[in-house]
């Protein structure tokens, strides 16, 4: 089916053509669950139509497949995340931080960062500055106070989020993450401790999330 409708129907898919005049940014392929023939044939026709194109979740050989049909399909290995940008470059003026609690937070920080990145927008990253040694973070408070928006990740009991909104003026981004020990409960215990912020300007996103916490700060920053 032609994309005169605002998709394309592959039969297993119906390819949203008409997402980026919709929402700025076109459809972006969440990967696992998807065979290495239907994330062809979607990232296809996204290509055909020279939209951006972003791969959620996607694993180095199923990268590897790809870049055979699309050569300029670039990789982040720590973000598990595939891009390639479209005909169409913007560049959103205003700062984002991204902010991660411990190493261990990075691969999902990284997430949220390359998604700020292909959607065209100026990143800082500032890692490993956890509660568990906060004078790293206050170290760095200038830094985040020029930013518009920050995305924080973290995991364990997830306390980083509230302390940083309560240091600036500018909307936070929680991302609760699964690192932790067994009653951490996967992320659920970082995703409640976020919930239940005392700081108002908390917004939090699902466990492991970054990349939908990047598509947030990059309207945010629009």
């Amino acid at each position: 089916m032609g994309s005169k409708l605002g998709f394309c129907d592959l039969g297993f898919a119906k390819v949203d053509l008409d997402r980026k005049r919709r929402r700025g940014f076109p459809e972006v392929i969440y990967c696992p669950g998807k065979t290495r023939e239907q994330l062809k044939r979607i990232s296809g026709e996204l290509v055909k139509k020279k939209q951006a194109l972003l791969l959620t979740k996607l694993n180095q050989e199923t990268f590897v497949y790809l870049k055979t049909i699309i050569p300029k399909l670039k990789y982040n290995e720590l973000a598990r995340l595939g891009y390639l940008a479209g005909s169409e470059k913007t560049k959103n003026k205003g700062l984002v931080a991204v902010i991660s609690a411990g190493t261990s937070d990075i691969p999902i920080a990284e997430e949220a960062a390359a998604t700020l990145g292909v959607m065209g927008n100026n990143t800082t990253k500032l890692y490993d500055v956890g509660v568990a040694g906060v004078h790293r973070l206050m170290h760095n408070v200038k830094l985040i106070k020029k930013a518009k928006v920050i995305i924080v990740v973290a995991g364990m009991e997830g306390a980083l989020a509230s302390l940083v909104s309560g240091l600036v003026s500018c909307p936070v981004i929680a991302v609760p993450t699964s690192s932790g020990y067994g009653a951490n409960f996967g992320g659920l215990s970082a995703l409640l401790t976020m919930l239940n912020s005392c700081s108002p300007g908390v917004a939090v996103v699902n466990i492991d999330n970054g990349f939908g916490a990047g598509y947030f700060a990059s309207l945010i920053n629009k």
